[in-house]
């Protein structure tokens, strides 16, 4: 199976005692996968690993809560952006669960987010979205882009663990909603997955976080996608191998990768 996953960590310290394992884990399954930056050192080191190898790609941006002394600097996000092995921009959006709570914070968020969106346009990249607590202002700051410039960025909401109705909507503004280890231990998202057409659903481990069953608790990796695609094809009523060449194909597409 070809495998992708569109949300990694491999940079993160996690991964520094055995970084060479888990990355040789992902080349013996013929593996593919995205490792998005949460500020700018992070998205630094996820294009230094992903030079390293050529089924990895990075993602550059800053996190809506992470590193929040950081000011996003346009110039030097769009020069890391314009690296050959960057594919996105992200992680980035909105969190209203561990910030956010007064009208100075989101007004923060805001314009850290919308500059990212401004660089996933003005570079041609994908755009990762982080969006937690904070749907209603996502769906309009999207709605609003697409308004103006129709689907010329192509949006991944990550780690998408929403009800039905907020699939749908994301869906109606062309994004593509990317499934992560959770929907292995709850029937919470069967629906979402249901109502999420083969041509816009993506998987993803957000590893070292959120590991799937039959490895709960445990650090997660990138090969742990693979139960992720399980879960999904079981909801599908297809075979895992059918599931994994439609998300390969959407992950090809929605990152621009020939």
């Amino acid at each position: 199976m070809r495998l992708f996953d569109v949300h990694c960590h491999l940079q993160m310290p996690q991964f520094d005692a055995d970084r060479g394992e888990v990355i040789d884990r992902m080349r013996e399954r013929g593996m593919e996968g995205v490792i998005p930056g949460v500020d700018f050192e992070t998205s630094k080191k996820a294009i230094e690993l992903a030079e390293k190898h050529d089924f990895l790609w990075a993602a550059v941006g800053l996190h809506p809560n992470d590193n929040v002394d950081e000011e996003f600097d346009y110039g030097a996000y769009e020069e890391l952006a314009l690296n050959p092995k960057v594919v996105a921009i992200g992680e980035c959006g909105l969190d209203y669960f561990r910030a956010g709570k007064t009208g100075e914070e989101r007004q923060a968020q805001f314009k850290r987010f919308e500059a990212q969106l401004q660089l996933a346009l003005n570079t041609n990249k994908a755009l990762i979205v982080h969006c937690r607590e904070a749907h209603e202002d996502m769906l309009e700051i999207l709605g609003a882009h697409r308004r103006d410039h129709g689907q010329k960025v192509r949006v991944i909401i990550h780690f998408f663990t929403g009800t039905k109705e907020l699939a749908e909507r994301y869906l109606d503004l062309g994004c593509y909603l990317s499934f992560p280890g959770p929907i292995t231990y709850t029937d919470m998202y069967d629906a979402s997955i249901a109502a999420t057409p083969l041509d816009k659903i993506l998987s993803e481990t957000d590893s070292p976080f959120a590991a799937p069953v039959p490895n709960r608790g445990k650090r997660n990796e990138p090969s742990y996608v693979e139960e992720v695609v399980k879960k999904i094809a079981t909801l599908k009523g297809e075979a895992p191998e059918a599931i994994t060449e439609h998300i390969y194909r959407n992950a090809h597409a929605v990152f621009n990768i020939q």
